[in-house]
């Protein structure tokens, strides 16, 4: 296993995850539950299944475009949804 490759993903998937809504729907649902373990289990679990379809679908795309355009591709798609969200009003 290419350890760089390892904690440069899990550094940067982390810091990507904070506060983002998937977190903040687990904050809600673990206050709401007597389970917190059920809660966990279940989100921990969904994050796994969406990164397992991350990296099929990603491998399997990456056969028929390069990496680098998928990288730019990605980086100016969230450009786009940035300022999609900057400019179009909440609520429309």
């Amino acid at each position: 296993m290419d350890l760089k490759v390892f904690f440069s993903t899990f550094a940067l998937i982390f810091l990507a995850e904070l506060g983002d809504k998937t977190q903040l729907a687990t904050f809600s649902f673990a206050a709401d539950s007597q389970s917190r373990l059920a809660v966990f289990l279940g989100s921990a679990g969904a994050l796994v299944a969406t990164s397992l379809l991350a990296v099929l679908f990603g491998a399997a795309v990456s056969r028929i475009i390069p990496a680098h355009y998928l990288r730019y591709g990605a980086g100016g798609l969230f450009v786009l949804l940035g300022l999609w969200m900057l400019i179009v009003p909440a609520g429309k």
